[in-house]
Parts: structure tokens; C-alpha cells; sequence
């Protein structure tokens, strides 16, 4: 209690990711943590002595826990890329007892509707930078054909969309733009989590410079593979992404042909203190970042095809942001789509408001990117995802992660 360290517990190259606190009774702390791969999650229990650390939860993938009081029993969530959830009990000798769910409908709906499966995959940059990523691609796949690219990232501190765990809400989508002909992909940039201090903590002072940097990196990775048509690239995101995306169809001008930016930050003076000067200091320290990673100071680099996005209510990336980047988007005489919604806030739903949404994006995706293309192909097996499908069956309650 007087601070003084006795020990460190664990050690390795690897990150804990959460603390599900200590057994005093029998000397043993729990965890989560990336120390089989950045892309999965363990759970492990260890002495306060630094041994006899034990496998709670080893299976591949993501796993997390949720433990009794007295630690005797817990709760384990399993899940993959390419399967939902499941929820199993164990005691404390690690020995299943009971699942509480299988998702076995669920399941049994991804093969009704010939899901295709989300594929990792990792390339260097040309800095040399190691990035990973996950693909989805379309049905019926043949590689000597030329498909347009639909990227999606939400690329901010701390976070991860590349991991091998299920994604739930818009992976429906992606699925669907899979079946209509899209390869969909993700890709992780410096400055996300699961690696590291140093990857994630080198965005400081200027946030959205390697993020963008490594985005492009990635559309030209991908526009390098055979089966890709490196003429349609678009890209992706919402608030954080919606910066990101909105950052590479200006600094990336001749690498995307599209971009849709949903809530996006367009100016760091306009977010909030606490989030912005965490990472950017005050504009006063800081005004070369903020200006060189701020999108409405490059409106004037816009070529291709831009559709803003934004909830006039938006409690959290407040609307100014997508009113002052259409201000300097029309200054600078650049054509380009937007969609306001009244009154909805940074998650946009309501009602059929997500539908609304998702049918816009999804029909700005066809005309901007996908005609013209050289591949003609049309789903052969199992149900379409529609977009025509009921508001029931596509409304997706999605809250972006706040920052």
C-alpha cells in the first residue's frame, strides 16, 4: 500500500487485454489476453507469484470470461470470424458443465444464405510496417476475374476490426456486397490496438497521418492482387472511419474512385477536449497536426465520388463537422452527395432510418463503383441478402465505437 512494486505478474510480447480480478483465497489472479496471436483472445488464470499460469479459455479465435464471486465457476464466450457465439460454464478445474447457447439458428441461417467465409491475410508496406487484415470474397469466385473493392475500417486508438471474432451487425452487409460482386476488406492500421505500445502510441501529435498513410498502402496492396479492379476502390467508415475514409479520397486521390464518411470528424478543433487532447494536445501546442489531419483543409483535392453522411442530433461528432466540410468542398467548386438525417444522433436509427441508410450507401456503392466493371456475374446458390428484405430483417441497432 506504500506503492512500492513487489512483483510483475506477467511478461511477454503480447498485450493483456482485461483484468477479471483476483482469487485472495487462493493466490490466483485472471485475465484475457493476445499472447497466441493480436487476432485472438485467450483467457488464463496465474499465481500471484508469476507461476503456474493455466489455459482457462484456449480455443482458437475470441474468448472472454465472466466469473462467480468466489471464482468456482465462469462463463465463457467463444466465437470466430466465421462463427457466432457460444456460451459455455466451467468450474474451476476448467471441466464444461453446460452450454447456454449454441446460436445453432443463426448458424443455420449463414448456411442458408451461403455466407462466404472472412479470409486474414498480412502484407508489409513500403516502410515496411507489417499490417494485418481480413477479406470477404464474392460469391462464385473465379481469380482471373477483375471485382471492385469495397474497404471498410474504423482505424482509431486503441481499437481493432481486424480479429478473429464474430462482427456481427454489419456483417450482413458485407455479405450482401459480397453476393451483388464486391471483395470487402479490412485492414488495421498503426495506431490500433493488439500490438503494442510502440504501433499504437506513434499517431501521437497527429492523429490520422499514418492511419491514412497505411490505408492507402492497403487499397494498393489490394490493387496489386489479379482478381481485383484497381480502377474501383472505395472505401469506407463512420465517425472515426468516416474521417479516415474521408482523409484517403483526399490525400488518396488517385488510389480511390469512392468514399462514404458517416459521422466523420472533419476538423480536431471541433471535436471534444477530453478525446482530442489526449491524443493531439491543444491547438495552440499543436497546430501544424491539426491542420495537416484535418479533411476540411484538403476539400480541394476531391476527385472521385463522395457521399457525406450525418445525424443532425449527433451528441457526439456534433453535425458542425459536416457542415463546414460541405462548405469547403463547395469553395473549392468539388461535386459531391450528402444525407442528413433530422433529429438522430451519432448511431442514426429509428424506425427505418437504418434501412434508409444502408439502401442509400448500398445504391451509391452500385452506380459509383461497381458499373462499369469487367466481371458479370450473379449469385448461383442459397438465398440473397436483399436489401429489399424486410426493415425487420436488416435493421441493424449499430452504435459506432464512441470515442
Amino acid at each position: 500500500m506504500k506503492g512500492r512494486e513487489v512483483r510483475q505478474v506477467t511478461q511477454g510480447q503480447w498485450e493483456v487485454d482485461a483484468f477479471y480480478g483476483v482469487d485472495e483465497k487462493n493466490g490466483r489472479l485472471y485475465y484475457q489476453s493476445a499472447e497466441k496471436s493480436p487476432l485472438e483472445r485467450q483467457v488464463y488464470s496465474i499465481g500471484l507469484d508469476g507461476k503456474d499460469k493455466q489455459v482457462l479459455a484456449g480455443a482458437t479465435g475470441w474468448n472472454s470470461a465472466q466469473f462467480s464471486s468466489t471464482y468456482d465457476y465462469y462463463v465463457v464466450t467463444h466465437s470466430t470470424a466465421n462463427s457466432p457465439a457460444t456460451y459455455t460454464v466451467y468450474d474451476r478445474k476448467g471441466k464444461p458443465l453446460r452450454v447456454i447457447e449454441e446460436n445453432l439458428k443463426l448458424k443455420e441461417k449463414m448456411q442458408s444464405y451461403g455466407t462466404q467465409p472472412v479470409e486474414f491475410f498480412s502484407f508489409k508496406t513500403s516502410d515496411g510496417v507489417e499490417l494485418n487484415g481480413w477479406m470477404i470474397k464474392p460469391r462464385d469466385f473465379k481469380e482471373n476475374r477483375q471485382y471492385p473493392v469495397f474497404m471498410t475500417q474504423y482505424g482509431g486508438p486503441g481499437s481493432q476490426e481486424v480479429v478473429d471474432h464474430w462482427m456481427g451487425f454489419d456483417y450482413w452487409w458485407y455479405q450482401m456486397l459480397a453476393q451483388q460482386g464486391y471483395l470487402v476488406a479490412c485492414v488495421d492500421n498503426r495506431g490500433t490496438g493488439g500490438r503494442g505500445e510502440e504501433f499504437k502510441k506513434m499517431t501521437y501529435m497527429q492523429l490520422g497521418h499514418y492511419e491514412t498513410m497505411d490505408q492507402i498502402e492497403a487499397a494498393k496492396y489490394l490493387a496489386r492482387q489479379k482478381y481485383t479492379d484497381p480502377s474501383r476502390i472505395g472505401i469506407f467508415g463512420w465517425s472515426y472511419g468516416g474521417y479516415m475514409s474521408s482523409l484517403c479520397i483526399l490525400k488518396g486521390n488517385d488510389v480511390f474512385k469512392a468514399a462514404i464518411a458517416v459521422a466523420p470528424v472533419t476538423n480536431w478543433k471541433w471535436y471534444d477536449t477530453i478525446y482530442t487532447e489526449r491524443f493531439m494536445r491543444t491547438y495552440e501546442e499543436n497546430e501544424d497536426g491539426y491542420r495537416e489531419n484535418s479533411p476540411v483543409y484538403f476539400a480541394d483535392r476531391l476527385k472521385g465520388n463522395y457521399l457525406l453522411i450525418h445525424g443532425m442530433g449527433d451528441d457526439n461528432v456534433h453535425f458542425q463537422n459536416t457542415a463546414e466540410m460541405v462548405n469547403a468542398l463547395v469553395a473549392a467548386n468539388k461535386q459531391f452527395e450528402t444525407y442528413f438525417y433530422p433529429n438522430r444522433n451519432h448511431g442514426i436509427y429509428g424506425g427505418n432510418t437504418r434501412l434508409h441508410l444502408y439502401t442509400k450507401m448500398t445504391d451509391f456503392l452500385n452506380e459509383k463503383l461497381k458499373e462499369g466493371g469487367k466481371e458479370n456475374q450473379a449469385p448461383k446458390k442459397g438465398k440473397e441478402i436483399l436489401k429489399t428484405d424486410s426493415p425487420e430483417k436488416l435493421q441493424r441497432q449499430r452504435t459506432p465505437v464512441k470515442e
